[in-house]
């Protein structure tokens, strides 16, 4: 399952193809999770999805998909388990239940409801102890709005005292960051 049985899931958007920039920093995010000794957890489809999924089996890592029966479609080549769940909803909080870490790549509406479901659940306390990073600057001015808002009306939101969702520039780097939260953890 990985060190000490981590499980990290990654949302990011089903669009990317081999060779586009997005699905290239999935890739080497897979490697470096499964360099870290990370089981890498998916929606198990195409882009980012299939991308990490690749990048942690070529680096020797183990990769579980959580997959929902609506979507009809076929898991991608690189997924050593596959749990099927019946619906849409259930299948986001699986990928989140499963999870003892989280990275958000850049995605669209989908993976902006991951995003929101993750840190909502961190802020009212629903998951502790579960790093989150997002890879790049591309959800930074979300967060950042979002941030600014609830902050500035005193909110006894969970963000005040200590951020919840942490940016990463590189995909090495998300890696070690959540291996230092996982190690802060003990």
């Amino acid at each position: 399952m990985g060190d000490d049985g981590k499980i990290v899931t990654v949302f990011g958007s089903s669009r990317p193809r081999a060779g586009d920039a997005d699905y290239e920093q999935a890739l080497e995010l897979g490697r470096a999770l499964a360099g870290r000794g990370f089981l890498v957890c998916s929606g198990g489809y195409g882009g980012v999805m299939e991308a990490v999924s690749r990048g942690a089996k070529e680096a020797g890592g183990r990769t579980l998909a959580i997959t929902a029966k609506v979507f009809r479609a076929r898991i991608n080549a690189w997924i050593d388990e596959e749990r099927s769940m019946d619906t849409w909803e259930e299948r986001l909080f699986e990928l989140i239940r499963r999870g003892d870490g989280y990275v958000a790549c850049k995605g669209g509406t989908g993976t902006l409801v991951e995003l929101a479901a993750v840190w909502e659940m961190l802020n009212k306390g629903f998951l502790t102890r579960k790093p989150f990073v997002v890879l790049g600057d591309f959800w930074m001015p979300i967060l950042e709005r979002v941030r600014e808002v609830e902050l500035e009306r005193g909110s006894r939101w969970s963000e005040a005292e200590a951020r919840q969702v942490h940016q990463a520039a590189t995909p090495a780097e998300a890696a070690e960051q959540l291996a230092s939260a996982f190690a802060n953890f003990r």
